[in-house]
């Protein structure tokens, strides 16, 4: 049985560079720091860097839901991502946008005014 998103996995080049960008970007400090995995619990789900692999902007993508998307892009450029794909709407009303982080991984925000978090089990 799946029960839903748990983690999305960043690989980065530099540990704590994208550690202490992250924690900036989210308001949060990790649950988990060890050399070789940082942790952080956000709303509900477990963003992890990782020291190896490759970052890149291709492959599996995962969103995190935000509630003013412009602002949160605005935020979130001004702390060093770049566009990689505009804020656009997809239908209904749900934005997505895909930022660059520092470190070469697709940061992908959605605002979707007709998800339910407490819906989902």
């Amino acid at each position: 049985m799946i029960n839903g998103l748990r983690t999305a996995i960043y690989p980065v080049n530099d540990l704590p560079a994208a550690k202490a960008w992250y924690t900036e970007v989210f308001g949060t400090a990790p649950y988990f720091d060890q050399p070789f995995y940082v942790g952080y619990a956000i709303g509900g789900f477990e963003l992890g860097l990782t020291p190896d692999g490759e970052p890149g902007k291709a492959g599996t993508q995962a969103y995190w839901g935000v509630d003013d998307i412009d602002a949160e892009v605005e935020r979130i450029t001004a702390l060093g991502a770049t566009t990689h794909s505009a804020i656009q709407d997809v239908g209904e009303g749900i934005k997505v946008a895909e930022l660059a982080d520092p470190f070469g991984n697709v940061l992908g925000l959605i605002y979707n005014p007709h998800f339910d978090p407490q819906a989902v089990r």
